[in-house]
């Protein structure tokens, strides 16, 4: 079965050319997605408890954090499937949460801004 989660990984390998990369041993399902050039993040995926997004029931929710402008924060908060950012700094990361909530294209496309703003100045994109 395809889960959102898979997408992201499969879209970023497409249009990005990475690869997951798992740095902790303690929590196996969380995934980092970092640009080849700077090794900057551009995403992480976790695997977390409702509770920490303050919504009910104990199972644990897929989750996708990207960079996000401050000054557009606000306007994805106020929308079904977003949170502030999950362990991050909350100025600058969004969660987003790949219950389906969200679509698939709105995702990839906060996937593809995330990727935008991760660039350093030598590279192309």
């Amino acid at each position: 079965m395809t889960t959102l989660k898979n997408e992201v990984f499969e879209y970023s390998r497409e249009h990005f050319g990475t690869e997951p990369e798992y740095l902790w041993h303690t929590d196996p399902n969380f995934a980092v997605l970092r640009r080849s050039g700077n090794k900057k993040w551009y995403g992480i995926i976790m695997d977390i408890p409702r509770q920490k997004l303050g919504l009910e029931g104990g199972e644990k929710v897929d989750i996708l954090n990207v960079k996000c402008p401050e000054q557009l924060l606000g306007s994805f908060l106020g929308q079904e499937g977003f949170h502030p950012a999950y362990h991050m700094n909350k100025s600058h990361w969004l969660t987003v949460r790949l219950d389906g909530s969200v679509s698939p294209d709105q995702i990839f496309g906060l996937l593809e801004m995330s990727y935008r703003l991760t660039k350093s100045g030598k590279e192309l994109l």
